[in-house]
């Protein structure tokens, strides 16, 4: 069986690097479906190595996408540091904008602030909020760090903005008009941009 790496979607190439999460989201799409879209399973049967991936990436005609991104059936932050050797090959090669889809953990995942290294390498992070608060954002998405990880996800978007041209933090537009509104005011608050995702059933 030949694994799911990468996928397109859109005019974007998607990077399927793990299946490994700190969050266990009740509204995660792995909860009812093995894939996105057109059908590939992006369940791995085992992490791909660095030179699988960049391999992997070699295969298409890049001039056709306007940004590399990871995103996949996992937590791309789980392997960070395999995520930035990707990305500075990725970077001595194409001339792409690199950008991870994040739950925002990866500082509580390493364990120290890890976004320095994110200097030159991604342009743009989009981190998950799902919430307006710590008790809803554990209720709903129960990570690994309870509530603490609301917090951190925040820190690390603060602190992403020193070195990622790029922040965001998003929600899905299953939320009521209130929520959402509250969620905005907390992107405006800390000085990031937000967006509202759709809800892919």
């Amino acid at each position: 069986m030949s694994m799911t790496i990468t996928y397109e979607l859109e005019d974007s190439l998607y990077l399927n690097i793990t299946n490994r999460c700190s969050s266990h989201c009740s509204f995660c799409v792995r909860n009812n479906a093995d894939g996105v879209m057109d059908g590939k399973n992006l369940w791995l049967e085992r992490e791909p190595t660095i030179d699988e991936v960049i391999a992997d990436i070699q295969r298409y005609d890049i001039s056709k996408y306007k940004e590399f991104v990871f995103c996949g059936y996992g937590e791309p932050m789980m392997r960070v540091y395999d995520v930035i050797e990707i990305c500075k090959k990725l970077k001595a090669e194409y001339q792409l904008p690199i950008r991870i889809n994040t739950n925002g953990h990866g500082n509580l995942i390493c364990g120290f602030d890890i976004t320095s290294q994110l200097n030159g390498v991604i342009d743009s992070v989009s981190i998950s909020l799902n919430a307006k608060n710590k008790q809803i954002y554990q209720e709903l998405c129960r990570s690994d760090y309870g509530e603490a990880s609301f917090d951190g996800l925040l820190d690390f978007a603060v602190k992403c903005k020193r070195y990622v041209p790029h922040v965001a933090l998003s929600v899905v537009n299953v939320m009521c008009d209130n929520d959402i509104r509250a969620c905005r005011a907390i992107a405006q608050k800390i000085g990031v941009d937000f967006k509202v995702r759709k809800f892919v059933p």
